[in-house]
């Protein structure tokens, strides 16, 4: 085994988004495109050599090929020792635990989340630091600048490391464990979640499905909803996680996770379903003939977090992303306990768990978690769902009802329009932002525009700043529209306008959202001129 020295050049089109660095499997599968990215990693990732790193994926197609190209640039970088999921399979919340509990350097996660797979599908990379959680900022950004000034790479002249089996090897003078990708996330979740009552609730008659939609969450859903809790065998559909994801779009949403959404909203469904997306970190939940919003998701948990053992304790503050909605908010008040708006982006959240500010966290993009690990987790909110319906014996519209009454609702949805020509999505934001000084204060159908900027934050805890994250108009009841930009793409840009409407009326409850929401968002289409801009007359998916 000899360490060569690869001659290259940089990519111009090399920095990370919110997740790490997402292209086109083609883009990645150019010579030198994956290991200059990688490179650039490892020399910006502080002092990393003789360090122990986690590696694995969601098994989206060109994961097993990245790995073995990783593991033999982290030998020739000196690194002490790789842990790699065998099959090289990690879920995004198990790569975190990982990290977290063996006190490893940091990790390399191969995903691009609930993005399509396959030979033309998208693929990912990201670098998780010591805590478990997403590259901060700082470094992110150090990696960027290395890789528009690399000139070569390192890489051990060595074969493939066998992943199929947990074991020991040796790569030149590095150790790669290949482990269990699964044992310690669950033994996680068994210490955070009331597992025999959860177990009781199955065997008095409860019935569920998960939706692993032919993704990583597969083997934990068998083993932690199957295997340990003892729900019956066919609970977990989609379950093998497949490179093209079965050639569907692994986003647990209304609009893809409809084999899933047709069952819960037939005579014979079952009481309670979820589903999870390509990494494992976004979830989705439903009851019988019933949609919990993401919004709606993170106010439950957090009202009924005392219900949950690894949470009775008490929770020392929440945080959502700005276009979340503020329903958690009206929890938080009423708990007495601090609520924070961060941009989007879980690697803010990580910060605020890491001084001790907040327990739980979430985005209205189909992600939750809290401080167990620091990214956000499907099959953790899956747990967390089945714990409190465990203890409030209690159907999920029956919660969500209950909850609205005491709370109020608010009326909630989110527009996506995808993959529309980047300058005419700037130029709606542009368009937008040039009427701040003629918008407070004006009328807009029968609401008034109280205030309206594009959001800035300033971490608590390290005073750093990001601006630019999304034009938000606030109206003077409450409501709110917000216009963002995504990063998660990889095909042109996608716009995304959430639209939002507090409710106090239990007699209103019941109206559908694009209903309740129709005035505003007639507003939000014409305040950003969208139809005349993009010559779309709909949005390409609604949640």
């Amino acid at each position: 085994m000899t360490i060569q020295q690869i001659a290259t050049q940089p990519f111009s089109d090399q920095r990370p988004g919110t997740s790490g660095l997402r292209k086109k499997v083609t883009r990645f599968q150019q010579p030198h495109y994956l290991e200059n990215f990688v490179q650039s990693i490892f020399d910006s990732a502080g002092d990393i050599q003789g360090k122990t790193v986690v590696l694995g994926g969601d098994g989206r197609y060109y994961n097993q090929q990245a790995i073995q190209t990783i593991i033999r640039m982290a030998a020739a970088n000196d690194i002490g020792k790789i842990m790699v999921g065998r099959a090289g399979l990690l879920s995004t919340p198990a790569a975190s635990t990982v990290i977290r509990k063996y006190h490893t350097h940091g990790g390399i996660i191969l995903s691009a989340s609930h993005n399509a797979g396959g030979p033309d599908g998208d693929f990912g990379i990201k670098y998780n630091t010591a805590n478990g959680g997403p590259a901060p900022e700082k470094i992110t950004e150090a990696i960027y600048q290395r890789s528009k000034e690399i000139d070569r790479y390192l890489i051990l002249d060595s074969t493939d490391v066998p992943l199929e089996q947990c074991g020991t090897h040796r790569v030149g003078g590095m150790e790669v464990e290949v482990i269990d990708p699964v044992a310690d996330y669950a033994e996680l979740m068994e210490q955070l979640f009331d597992f025999p009552a959860i177990r009781n609730l199955l065997a008095e008659g409860f019935t569920l499905r998960f939706d692993a939609m032919h993704a990583i969450t597969g083997p934990y859903a068998h083993e932690i909803l199957e295997n340990r809790l003892g729900a019956a065998t066919g609970t977990v559909i989609n379950g093998t996680p497949l490179p093209d994801f079965g050639g569907h779009h692994p986003d647990p949403n209304l609009a893809h996770a409809r084999e899933l959404v047709e069952q819960l909203f037939s005579d014979e469904g079952p009481d309670f379903g979820a589903a999870s997306d390509g990494d494992g970190d976004r979830n989705m939940i439903l009851g019988k003939n019933f949609y919990v919003t993401p919004s709606d998701s993170l106010a439950v948990l957090t009202a009924n977090a005392g219900r949950v053992p690894g949470y009775r304790n008490g929770l020392t503050g929440v945080a959502r992303s700005m276009p979340t909605s503020l329903a958690v908010d009206r929890v938080a008040e009423k708990l007495g306990i601090d609520c924070y708006e961060t941009p989007t982006g879980w690697k803010f959240f990580g910060n605020l768990m890491d001084a001790g500010k907040v327990t739980l966290c979430g985005e209205e993009s189909f992600g939750t978690g809290s401080n167990h690990i620091r990214e956000k987790d499907g099959l953790w909110a899956v747990l967390f769902w089945l714990n409190i319906l465990a203890a409030r014996k209690q159907p999920v519209a029956g919660i969500m009802q209950q909850h609205w009454k005491e709370y109020g609702r608010n009326f909630y949805t989110r527009h996506d329009y995808e993959e529309l020509i980047l300058e005419e999505a700037q130029g709606i934001m542009e368009h937008l932002e040039q009427q701040f000084a003629t918008l407070e204060g004006r009328r807009l159908g029968s609401y008034r525009v109280e205030q309206c900027d594009n959001f800035s934050y300033t971490d608590p805890v390290d005073g750093s700043t990001s601006s630019g994250q999304g034009i938000r108009i606030l109206f003077e009841d409450g409501s709110r529209i917000v216009y963002r930009l995504s990063g998660t793409g990889t095909v042109g840009a996608t716009l995304r306008v959430y639209i939002e409407s507090y409710e106090p009326d239990p007699g209103k409850h019941q109206q559908d959202p694009q209903h309740a929401l129709a005035p505003l968002i007639d507003i939000a289409v014409e305040l950003g001129q969208i139809d005349s801009r993009t010559g779309r007359t709909a949005p390409s998916v609604i949640t």
